[in-house]
C-alpha cells in the first residue's frame, strides 16, 4: 500500500472510531434515567392516587362530623362495636345513616347514632319552657302603670310557678322510671373478675359449659352472633333508652335478633368462645358507657 493510501486508511479509521465513541457515549446515559423515572413515576400513582382522590369525594355524612348524635368512624371500628358503645341496635344505626352495605364502613365516615326524631323532640322540650317564661314575664310588667300594683303581681306571679314545676319534673320522672330498672344476676357461678374501667368492662362469672345464661332484665335482642372480636358468641339486650346488657363467650345462643325476652329467661348456655376458660363476661352499659354491675345487681 502506498503512503498516500495508508494516510487515507488511517483517516477513515479515525473517523469511524470517533463515531463509535460518540454513539457509545451518548446512548448509555438516557437509559438509566428513563428507567429510574419510570420506576419512580410508577410507584407514585399507586400510593398517592387514593389520598389525592379522597378530598374530591367526601365520605358519607362528612357534613355532620362533630355534631351531637353523630359518630366519626375510627380504625378498628365495626358497626356492632359502634352500636354497643352508643347503646343502639347496629341495624338502626345502619338505617339512620343510610348505609347500602352495613358490612362496609370507612374510617372518617360519619354515622348517625341517635334516632332522627330524638334531637327534634329534645329541642321541642327545651323550646316550650322558654316560650312560656317569655310569655309569662310580660304579664307582670304590664300592671305597674295601671296603679293596681298589688293585685297584678299576685295574679301574674302565680301562673309561672305551676308552669315551672310542671315542666321540670316531666323529664326527670321519665328518666327515673328507666333508671329504676331491676336487674338480676345472669348466671349462678362465682365472680372471678370484677369491673375495672381500664381492664375489664364488666363481670366475669365462672361456671361449667352449658350452664344457663339468663336475661338480667326485660328487653329486646339487638345482637346475637360472633361478629365482635374478643366477645365470642355474644348477645346484646336493649332494655330501654338508657340501659343495655351484653353476654359474651357463650357456647350456644338461644335467642335471635329483634326477639323480646323476659327477665330470668334462658337466652344462652355458658361456654368459652374467644376466651381462655368457660365463663360469662357480663356488661351493663348506661347510654353505651360500661358501668359497674355491682351498683345495679342485688347483693348475693
Amino acid at each position: 500500500m502506498s503512503r498516500a493510501g495508508l494516510k487515507v486508511f488511517c483517516a477513515l479509521g479515525l473517523v469511524a472510531l470517533l463515531a463509535a465513541c460518540a454513539g457509545s457515549g451518548g446512548r448509555p446515559m438516557p437509559a438509566p434515567v428513563e428507567d429510574r423515572m419510570s420506576r419512580g413515576q410508577g410507584a407514585a400513582p399507586s400510593t398517592m392516587a387514593a389520598p389525592r382522590a379522597m378530598p374530591d369525594k367526601p365520605l358519607p355524612g362528612a357534613e355532620n362530623a362533630g355534631k351531637p348524635g353523630y359518630y366519626t368512624v375510627k380504625p378498628g371500628d365495626t358497626l356492632i362495636r359502634v352500636g354497643l358503645d352508643h347503646g343502639q341496635n347496629w341495624r338502626d344505626i345502619a338505617r339512620w345513616s343510610g348505609l347500602d352495605n352495613p358490612n362496609v364502613i370507612e374510617v372518617g365516615q360519619v354515622l348517625r347514632v341517635t334516632p332522627p326524631g330524638a334531637s327534634v323532640a329534645a329541642e321541642g322540650v327545651v323550646v316550650r319552657p322558654v316560650t312560656q317564661t317569655q310569655i309569662a314575664q310580660p304579664t307582670p310588667m304590664a300592671p305597674p302603670p295601671t296603679a293596681s300594683v298589688r293585685p297584678a303581681p299576685a295574679v301574674a306571679s302565680a301562673p309561672p310557678a305551676p308552669a315551672a314545676t310542671q315542666a321540670t319534673p316531666a323529664a326527670p320522672a321519665e328518666a327515673s322510671a328507666e333508671e329504676s330498672l331491676a336487674f338480676i344476676w345472669p348466671a349462678q357461678g362465682s365472680l372471678i373478675a370484677s369491673f375495672d374501667e381500664a381492664k375489664n368492662k364488666g363481670f366475669d362469672i365462672a361456671g361449667k359449659a352449658g350452664d344457663p345464661i339468663l336475661a338480667a332484665a326485660d328487653g329486646r335482642v339487638v345482637y346475637a352472633g360472633s361478629g365482635l372480636r374478643g366477645y365470642g358468641n355474644l348477645i346484646i339486650l336493649k332494655h330501654n333508652n338508657i340501659f343495655l346488657t351484653a353476654y359474651a363467650h357463650n357456647q350456644t345462643l338461644l335467642v335471635k335478633e329483634d326477639q323480646t325476652v323476659k327477665r330470668g329467661q334462658k337466652i344462652a348456655e355458658m361456654g368459652n368462645t374467644d376466651a381462655d376458660q368457660v365463663k360469662l363476661h357480663f356488661e351493663i352499659r348506661r347510654q353505651g358507657k360500661p358501668v359497674d354491675p355491682a351498683k345495679f345487681l342485688p347483693a348475693r
